[in-house]
């Protein structure tokens, strides 16, 4: 179970008291743990942005994010970037964030310029953000967050201060537009929307011009909590930490009343009542995320027929469909809620669950470690609650997320299909697989990036990389990528597997058993690209190779392997060397190498293991049953 001081971290929190227990909290939170991802963030400021960093660490290191910060000094943000300090390009950060607010707008408009007036300033003020992002990305090449801008605290203009366009309104509002555009043309870049947070918040109380006079702090001190969290929960989801399954009781929490009590006609959904207004509007909002790749189940204590029945309401929004696992019976929510891992293939804590009642959300956070189960109040809250704490914060959005409900029902289907066979082979050549494994291409760059980012228990070295960086691997000749698609009968799964091997020689293996890269501007020879041979390189290291769960067993891993020797070929590499880097999450895949063929030829304290693979000249295909 989750410790007290971990409990005050939960939305909905009280700030006060986060920021008076910051040091009892972070306290607390570093021991808590030992499987912290280590990050460095970069926090630009243009405004006062210490006690911003003081909570924001707290926020990270509860979603198992240990931070390390460079700060810029006040309202340097911009001359840390476009003058090259030495301290940031030291710092070489893995994500920067610009705190700057309508304090650092410089070119407002006055009420007596003129409509071209206003376009000019516009246009100035813009390039003084672009010429900095740009700048960023030309460098760093990592993730930026930049705030949007919040509405000023009063309003010369009155009510028509969105419609001149000489307003302040207005001009946020165009200048937000086109930071929005930015983000939507450039990945790597997103936008932290204090707008929206302020608005939330309560704008007179955010902006109080007292804190800019005294402190110059863009928001009051009892928001910086607010702030934090919301900004925390964007840096998580872009380092792989999202939530990706929300897990939901039935009664009293998708419809009021009990179904196996009053029976479904008499259940407490639809336009008839204010509180059945109130859970089709929760039941609209937990449909809408499967639109996001938020899988959905159900746990209940509930005969199965009764929890059919009721999700079949003429009035529900959600229907049985809607689920990629349903466990509605009398055995403990905290068994049901384990069950829903495994038989997902992801860990319990992926999974968020959500029940009225206070007891099963105790006894199901003291028992499944990980699992998040927030205090969700009463069922006018149930929305706020879960939308604010921002278990499932989109930074992406492909097409596989948009699938991944129907992908996983089709695995379902898959097991059934199993059942039928005997013989696994006749098994998995009934699927009719289809694979399609090929090097990094543009269009599938994103969602690459998100599987380095979110897969945890297939991944040998569990390296995480920005899109950027896929991007640059993509580009360089000494690096050989593939991705690979699957497909079958019942559907296609998309992108699930991810290989990266750099070429080198065998000098490089002491680099990575020490979990470490070798310097890519080093031992460069012969450069040539495309894949053809390059003197000296004759051995590949493979730096990650990672699957997502939902096609284990299906020898896509195999099929993989042969695409990777047929690469070394082509560009003369004869040895292939793998790397495990044992995790608290990549157990299941210790002895990987070995099942496919290769040799152990050393192992660290640490649990690091080195394995080698000589290509022989005959060597033969692996995958026998998918048609790549």
């Amino acid at each position: 179970m989750r410790g007290e001081f971990m409990r005050e971290l939960e939305y909905p929190f009280d700030g006060e008291l986060i920021l008076k227990k910051s040091k009892k909290l972070k306290r607390a939170l570093s021991e808590e743990r030992s499987d912290f991802l280590e990050k460095r963030i970069a926090v630009l400021g243009g405004s006062t942005t210490h006690d911003i960093i003081r909570i924001l660490e707290l926020f990270l290191l509860d979603q198992g994010i240990r931070p390390v910060f460079y700060e810029s000094e006040y309202a340097q943000y911009w001359q840390d970037v476009m003058f090259d300090n030495p301290e940031l390009l030291s710092f070489a950060p893995d994500l920067i964030f610009i705190h700057t607010s309508n304090r650092n707008i410089t070119a407002w408009p006055s009420v007596s310029d003129s409509s071209e007036r206003v376009e000019e300033l516009l246009s100035e003020q813009y390039a003084h953000f672009q010429l900095m992002w740009d700048k960023i990305a030309q460098v760093y090449h990592c993730p930026v967050i930049q705030n949007n801008f919040e509405y000023p605290f009063y309003r010369l203009l009155g009510n028509q201060e969105g419609v001149f366009p000489q307003g302040r309104i207005s001009f946020i509002n165009r200048l937000n537009e086109k930071f929005y555009q930015y983000a939507r043309e450039h990945g790597n870049f997103y936008i932290h929307d204090i707008q929206y947070l302020s608005a939330s918040y309560g704008l007179d109380r955010w902006a109080d011009p007292l804190y800019w006079h005294m402190y110059k702090y863009a928001c009051c001190m009892q928001a910086v909590p607010v702030f934090a969290h919301n900004l925390s929960n964007i840096i998580k989801s872009v380092f792989g930490r999202n939530r990706k399954a929300l897990v939901l009781d039935l009664d009293n929490t998708l419809w009021g009343g009990v179904v196996g009590d009053d029976g479904p006609e008499n259940l407490e959904i639809g336009q008839e009542t204010p509180m059945g207004q109130v859970y089709s509007e929760f039941q609209g909002y937990v449909k809408a995320q499967k639109e996001i790749g938020v899988m959905l189940a159900v746990n209940s204590k509930n005969e199965y027929e009764n929890a059919i029945a009721g999700l079949s309401h003429p009035e529900g929004v959600l229907k049985p469909e809607d689920f990629v696992l349903m466990k509605a019976n009398w055995e403990p929510k905290s068994s049901n809620i384990t069950a829903i891992a495994q038989e997902l293939n992801i860990l319990p804590d992926s999974l968020v669950f959500v029940d009225d009642n206070p007891a099963e959300r105790e006894i199901v956070s003291a028992q499944t470690a990980g699992t998040a189960v927030p205090e969700i109040g009463t069922p006018e809250q149930y929305i706020r609650v879960l939308d604010h704490s921002g278990f499932f914060e989109v930074t992406s959005l492909s097409e596989d997320d948009r699938k991944r409900n129907e992908m996983y029902r089709a695995n379902m289907a898959r097991k059934v299909q199993q059942e039928r066979f005997a013989d696994y082979r006749e098994y998995l050549l009934s699927l009719e697989m289809q694979g399609t494994i090929r090097p990094f291409e543009p269009i599938y760059m994103a969602r690459i990036a998100q599987l380095t980012n979110k897969s945890n228990q297939f991944n040998l070295t569990t390296r995480r990389f920005t899109q950027g960086e896929i991007e640059a691997f993509a580009a360089d000749p000494h690096y050989i990528t593939r991705y690979g698609k699957l497909a079958d009968r019942f559907g296609d799964n998309g992108v699930v597997s991810v290989v990266i091997g750099r070429r080198g020689t065998m000098a490089d293996v002491d680099v990575y058993r020490r979990g470490e890269r070798p310097d890519m501007e080093s031992g460069r020879q012969d450069e040539q690209t495309d894949g053809k041979k390059t003197a000296g390189a004759d051995v590949l290291h493979l730096e990650l190779w990672l699957m997502s769960c939902r096609v284990l067993k299906r020898d896509m891993e195999c099929a993989m392997l042969d695409s990777m020797v047929e690469a070394c070929r082509d560009c003369g590499a004869g040895t292939i060397m793998g790397y495990y880097y044992p995790t608290a999450k990549n157990a299941m895949v210790k002895s990987f190498y070995q099942t496919m063929g290769f040799e152990k030829t050393d192992e660290t304290d640490t649990g690091i293991t080195v394995w080698k693979f000589v290509i022989p000249p005959d060597y033969e295909k692996k995958n026998t049953v998918i048609n790549v």
